[in-house]
Formats: structure tokens, C-alpha cells, sequence
């Protein structure tokens, strides 16, 4: 095998190329070891090839030179998806559920379902087309409240526009908050590994935790209890006005718990002319602002914690109160449009 300069040069080029193929660089090794004298079975230990693969390109370099050493096939032509198949796959999945019982498809059980040369990769690539995520499950609500959106727009424009000079605030319950003591030790977060959690627990109880979230400063005003009745929601507004000026007016959003609804609460209100109660439509309490505040405290304190007792339960939430208040963020809540009329589908988004 003889070389001239500049075919040498090319092939040395395409050996040392970091950007290139690997396999041009093996093929253009093979010529240069060929040319420098080189046996098969050198090759053949340096390379890891075989005689075929040394006698195929030899002979393409040999007729074509370098153009002899480009792949003519680089690989087969991908497997073209019609929309004829497009329908079937989308049918399929809609429309139809395994034949095996299973509530939902995979890639693989749709593939062989439908036969006729049908990947299961094509399947995949159809459903990612499509937005189709079989997998996935989403749960709804739907309020079956007729004043819905009397209802909504009273506690939204509290939101939005409230009345001056007035304190408005989104009160609830937490309930049954458990304090659980982890039988064996926690197992602290270290490099490469997430903290952990015995398995076993002691169960010391439960508490409920009332909490007044106020929609203009963001602050909290919690309390716990033992027991969740009307007498501790009617304590727990007696704290909130407490806690307020006298003679200031009050608006307080809840949702339509039995306990929010009680003789017990319409005496009260009786006797504070200045305390407003806005409820929220039936299962829409996702309006109250003080859900939010307790997926917080769920995440940050509740999930994880180890408490000892039903009083380091109560002191480690309390005290998570007083900490969040020295930095208090309020929601800021807004229409999609707000000349629009409101509707179920579009209320607020959340920000």
C-alpha cells in the first residue's frame, strides 16, 4: 500500500481529529498501518477487527482512495410513522383499554396489540407528538354549589380590592396533626445519601391547628387545640378580634365546615357586629388562602418531624409561627381578565 504525501496527511488528520467519527478514524488507521508495512495480524491485534473488515476497506482505498473509505450505508432509513398509523396508535390508546385488565397502556402492550411491524418506540414517539401520558393520573373537584360564583366573587374581591381601613383574614383547621416519634434514631443527610427514617414510629396523640392568615400582610395568627369543635373555632375567633383594634372591622373567610356553621358561631357574630364571615362555595376551600399557607408548614415542619409529645408537637409548630412572621409574604392572587365574568374554568391564578 503506497501513499502519497497528501493522502498521508489526510489520514493522519482523521486519526487525530477529536471532533470526528470513530469509526472514519479506525478506517483511516487500518490504511496507514497497511502503508507502513504493517501484517494482518498486527492489524488485526491493534485494531480488534477482523480479516473481512481489513480486506473490505484495503480494496475500497485501493479503487476509490479516499473517497473509498466513506460508508455507503450509514445506517437504515427511519421508520416513517403515516398518519394512517398515527390514528390507529391514537384510537388504540383513547378509546380502549389492555384486553389483560390492566387500567392504563404501555408503549409495549399498545406495540404488540396492534401488530404490523409497529414499534413500541413508535409508539412512544406518537404519544410525546401527541401529549398523550397514559402513566399519568390527575384528580378533580367540582363544585356543585348553584351560588358558585356569587359565592367566588365575594371572597376574591376581599382579595382584591378590600375594604379600607379593615382587616381581612382566610381562617381554618389543621387536623389530626400526629406527633410521631421515630422509634429508631434518624439517620442524619450526608454526601450521596438522603436523611432517613426508621420505619416503625410512636404515636402520641393529635392536635389541630387554627390559623388566621392576614391577606394583606401575610402574617399568622395560630393557635392549637386538642379537641375541634365549635366552642375552640368560636375561641379561636374571639383571639382574632382580640387582636385587632376595637371596633375594627373584620372579615373572615372560611369554608363550610358544620363547626363554622353552629349556634354557637351565630351567637358570637351576634355580639360582634364588626366580625363578617365570607364562606367559600361547597369544595372550592382551595379559595381560602390559608390552604396555602398550610401546604407550607405541611412541607417545611409536619412530613419530616419527630415529635416527642403532644407539647413539642404544639411548640415546634408555634414556633415555627413566630419565625415565619418576622418575614411574612401575603398571596398575590389575579385574573386571567378581569372584565371578564367569572367562571368555574377561569377564577385566579396564583402567584
Amino acid at each position: 500500500m503506497i501513499l502519497t504525501k497528501s493522502e498521508r496527511m489526510e489520514l493522519q488528520q482523521q486519526v487525530s481529529a477529536r471532533n470526528g467519527r470513530a469509526d472514519t478514524a479506525r478506517r483511516a488507521r487500518l490504511i496507514l498501518l497497511l502503508a507502513d508495512g504493517h501484517t494482518w495480524a498486527d492489524i488485526r491485534a491493534k485494531l480488534d477487527c477482523s480479516d473481512s473488515f481489513i480486506d473490505l476497506w484495503s480494496k475500497r482505498f485501493s479503487a476509490d482512495r479516499l473517497a473509498g473509505l466513506f460508508s455507503r450505508h450509514a445506517g437504515r432509513e427511519r421508520y416513517k410513522v403515516t398518519d394512517r398509523i398515527e390514528a390507529r396508535v391514537l384510537a388504540r390508546t383513547t378509546k380502549h383499554k389492555p384486553a389483560d385488565g390492566s387500567t392504563h397502556w404501555s408503549t409495549r402492550k399498545l406495540a404488540a396489540e396492534l401488530g404490523g411491524g409497529i414499534s413500541h418506540m413508535a409508539v412512544a414517539r406518537i404519544w410525546t407528538k401527541h401529549g398523550i401520558k397514559p402513566h399519568r393520573l390527575e384528580g378533580y373537584l367540582a363544585s356543585n354549589d348553584p351560588d358558585f360564583e356569587t359565592k367566588a366573587a365575594d371572597v376574591i374581591g376581599l382579595y382584591m380590592n378590600p375594604p379600607q381601613h379593615a382587616a381581612v383574614f382566610c381562617v381554618d383547621e389543621k387536623t389530626a396533626i400526629q406527633a410521631l416519634d421515630r422509634k429508631d434514631p434518624v439517620l442524619p443527610l450526608s454526601p450521596g445519601r438522603a436523611e432517613r427514617h426508621g420505619f416503625e414510629y410512636y404515636r402520641h396523640g393529635t392536635l389541630s391547628l387554627y390559623a388566621a392568615f392576614n391577606t394583606r400582610t401575610g402574617e399568622v395568627l395560630g393557635k392549637t387545640a386538642v379537641r375541634h369543635t365549635s366552642a375552640e373555632f368560636v375561641a379561636f375567633l374571639t383571639d382574632i378580634v382580640a387582636n385587632q383594634p376595637k371596633g375594627k372591622e373584620i372579615h373572615v373567610i372560611a369554608d363550610n365546615l358544620s363547626a363554622h356553621k353552629t349556634k354557637l358561631v351565630a351567637a358570637f357574630l351576634e355580639a360582634h357586629p364588626t366580625v363578617h364571615m365570607h364562606f367559600t362555595p361547597t369544595y372550592s376551600s382551595w379559595l381560602n388562602q390559608v390552604e396555602l399557607w398550610f401546604a407550607k408548614i405541611e412541607r417545611d415542619v409536619i412530613a419530616r418531624g419527630v415529635f416527642t409529645s403532644l407539647t413539642d408537637l404544639k411548640r415546634k409548630l408555634m414556633r415555627y409561627i413566630r419565625h415565619y412572621n418576622t418575614q411574612p409574604k401575603p398571596v398575590k392572587w389575579k385574573y386571567f381578565d378581569p372584565s371578564k365574568r367569572i367562571t368555574p374554568e377561569s377564577i385566579v391564578t396564583v402567584h
